[in-house]
């Protein structure tokens, strides 16, 4: 989301445009912001179509990582929208927006975390995988992953309200909706970015840990090789995942320092620019990463996307089969 500031000077410079300013950067931002909400939604509805998604629990960790990500693009693309054409919110409104995308934030990183968690088990301790991740354990989990970030952000509203009371005379807000205007108070932004950092660096350590976890069980006799590689790729791609979503909390940062240093019509471009490719642009990577390495995903959600085409040209479909089978990744 942009910053206070930067929305100011971004609005101000599309009225010197006028109104065709205003319609290209909105079209700008919307067009591959609803397809890459297309292609999210696909992968969602895949893997709520077959049972075999439906039970395995890596696939219900992805379902809960892909939700995540599409709750944040379309939060990000309508508070850009909003920003655009000069809506302000009032204050409770603005606050339950941020709570409800800083929700959505948190739940990326942590959902990594457990995948890092899940490929360990299975490469480390193959026997014991299918007692230990079950349908039902997942299920929990992500409840509780939900649950302890719901907490978290109330928490953070909370003192953030508890300041806004004591300060504010007026429930309309003067500027747009952004944490910036909202989480003003030292102690609210304090605990946003003490929680924020704690998530990436348990992150960090958790892919750190599972991938030197899984090089020693690689050269165990009785640990398969090639699941151990496909296992150690998967975790790289969870660690590249989460420096994308680490690449959007640096987000405003960058806008900050291009509002200062760049001429506005330049700053406008490149501040749309960034934004596309990092706030909205990750968020769509994660089913592409998925959804056309895994085997078996890629066959349905391919057919999915092309609107039941019956092939593609460059993921050709295999004939329809009676059952699917799960390949490791």
């Amino acid at each position: 989301m942009f910053t206070n500031q930067t929305q100011r000077n971004n609005t101000v410079e599309l009225q010197r445009q006028g109104l065709l300013g205003i319609i290209l950067s909105s079209v700008v931002t919307t067009l591959p912001c609803s397809v890459f909400l297309f292609i999210n939604l696909t992968t969602l509805y895949t893997l709520r179509s077959k049972e075999v998604f439906r039970e395995t629990s890596r696939y219900i960790l992805l379902f809960n990582l892909l939700f995540a990500d599409t709750l944040q693009m379309a939060h990000s693309q309508s508070m850009f929208l909003l920003s655009l054409c000069r809506v302000t919110l009032v204050y409770p409104v603005c606050a339950s927006v941020l709570g409800l995308y800083s929700v959505f934030h948190r739940i990326s990183p942590i959902t990594l975390v457990i995948m890092c968690l899940e490929r360990y088990i299975a490469v480390c301790y193959p026997l014991r995988h299918s007692a230990i991740i079950t349908t039902r354990n997942t299920t929990l989990v992500i409840w509780v992953v939900w649950s302890f970030t719901s907490l978290n952000v109330m928490i953070q509203i909370i003192i953030m309200f508890k300041f806004s009371l004591e300060v504010q005379e007026f429930l309309q807000m003067a500027d747009y909706c952004g944490k910036e205007s909202v989480f003003s108070d030292p102690a609210s932004e304090l605990y946003d970015k003490a929680s924020t950092y704690f998530l990436f660096v348990l992150g960090g350590v958790t892919v750190s840990f599972t991938y030197t976890g899984i090089i020693v069980a690689a050269r165990s006799a009785s640990t398969d090789e090639a699941s151990a590689s496909k296992a150690r790729r998967t975790l790289l791609l969870h660690l590249l995942q989460m420096g994308l979503t680490l690449s959007s909390t640096i987000h405003n940062s960058l806008l900050t320092v291009i509002s200062k240093n760049l001429d506005r019509v330049l700053a406008v471009r490149v501040q749309i620019f960034l934004y596309v490719s990092i706030a909205i642009l990750p968020k769509c990577l994660n089913c592409l990463i998925y959804g056309l390495r895994d085997q078996t995903i890629r066959p349905v959600l391919v057919l999915n996307l092309s609107c039941q085409w019956r092939g593609s040209v460059l993921f050709p479909l295999s004939p329809p089969k009676k059952e699917l089978r799960v390949h490791v990744i």
